[in-house]
């Protein structure tokens, strides 16, 4: 009987500490450490994405190195979620309620993150630059979501208007991911394509894990489309070039930003990207700007494993406000100071666009620029930084 007892005595102190562990986690710092987190496609369909997260996590190793933020050293998790959002939400509940996160940063997935964006502020934890771009996240302002990528509806407009004006399009048809993420794009090419007084010779979705594309990219040819715009994962865009090459189809395509790492593109395509367009809100990781080559050199000594892409840098880029706010807090640091300093974030520019946010207004940017992929898988600029005069979010 004793030994039952002290069983069952034993078993009560250990969920009571537990209960205490959870509890002095809550906070996601102490004075040693802060716990950020990023979920994003390690495995999966969307896998090329999946270096993102793992960029963000150099700049908090070059971060660290420098003896970190007043005295605390970040402490980073990265959660694979497939590009599946029911997974998403079980790897954002474990990181929160197990581990006890600070805040969230980038996170692949329009889809994924509408999985988890209330659930993260019900627990009043920040989610800085999601690496996604739609209107849910920011209108009407959610005070734990600080967006840096254009909208994806404004950069779908930007590139319409390429397409037209300097393009001379006279037939554009558009391809996308039937979820959140396709159709925020294909929502801002019809709203440019009706300013024009011009409609899409055709508009066709597909599923993020579709492999046989050969009806969709027989409809686009049938369309007689000289330009067709795709907001896509990469390995649909790969299936969809390859499948286009050998029915004899050869559109101008363009692309979002989410597109935009070229080498990466081009093996995944085998050779095929060369001359497609793309959005572009980021130095290019040829760049001489002394921002980029400090992380290429950063690159080499931490994860030297990893290719220096477009996708890879974009990591660092969306984490590099969040390292900013932290610094400006000081060392009493708290959620409610953090958010503070979000909010008074004026014209910041790391290796991507200029980024302001205001207690109304937490969309940073409404910029980008537009490039080509040339020979070698180069970046050549067809137009700098650009705005769409057509935005209305900016008048909420």
């Amino acid at each position: 009987m004793k030994k039952v007892v002290i069983a069952s005595m034993i078993v009560c102190a250990v969920f009571v500490c537990s209960l205490l562990v959870y509890a002095a986690a809550k906070p996601g710092f102490d004075d040693k450490e802060i716990r950020i987190a990023q979920w994003g496609p390690q495995t999966g369909p969307a896998a090329p994405w999946g270096s993102v997260a793992r960029g963000s996590g150099l700049l908090f190793q070059m971060v660290n190195d420098e003896g970190g933020i007043h005295g605390r050293k970040i402490k980073y998790f990265i959660r694979d979620d497939q590009y599946n959002p029911a997974q998403t939400k079980a790897v954002v509940k474990e990181l929160v309620e197990r581990e006890g996160i600070f805040a969230f940063v980038g996170g692949v997935g329009a889809a994924c993150g509408m999985a988890v964006k209330d659930y993260l502020a019900q627990n009043k934890i920040v989610w800085v630059a999601p690496s996604t771009a739609i209107d849910e996240y920011v209108f009407p302002v959610n005070p734990y979501i600080f967006a840096i990528y254009p909208l994806y509806d404004d950069e779908a407009s930007i590139l319409t208007k390429y397409a037209v004006e300097k393009l001379k399009a006279k037939k554009i048809a558009f391809f996308y991911q039937n979820d959140t993420y396709g159709k925020s794009g294909l929502k801002g090419c019809k709203s440019r394509m009706k300013a024009l007084r011009m409609k899409l010779v055709e508009e066709i979705s597909v599923e993020p894990g579709e492999k046989d594309l050969s009806s969709q990219m027989l409809r686009l040819k049938n369309s007689g489309a000289d330009v067709v715009i795709m907001w896509v994962n990469p390995t649909s865009a790969a299936i969809a070039l390859k499948t286009c090459s050998t029915i004899g189809f050869k559109p101008q395509w363009i692309s979002s930003d989410t597109l935009s790492d070229y080498p990466l593109m081009n093996k995944i395509t085998g050779g095929l990207w060369e001359g497609v367009i793309t959005g572009m809100f980021g130095l290019a990781t040829s760049s001489n700007d002394p921002r980029m080559i400090k992380y290429r050199e950063a690159a080499k000594k931490y994860a030297p494993e990893e290719r220096f892409g477009t996708f890879y840098t974009a990591g660092a880029m969306y984490a590099e406000p969040l390292v900013d706010a932290l610094k400006r807090v000081g060392p009493k640091l708290s959620t409610e100071a953090f958010i503070k300093q979000l909010n008074a974030t004026k014209n910041f520019q790391g290796i991507g666009p200029l980024i302001n946010w205001s207690p109304k207004v937490h969309q940073g940017t409404d910029s980008i620029q537009i490039t080509k992929c040339g020979p070698n898988s180069s970046y050549i600029t067809l137009q700098d930084w650009t705005k769409n005069e057509l935005a209305t979010w900016k008048k909420k």
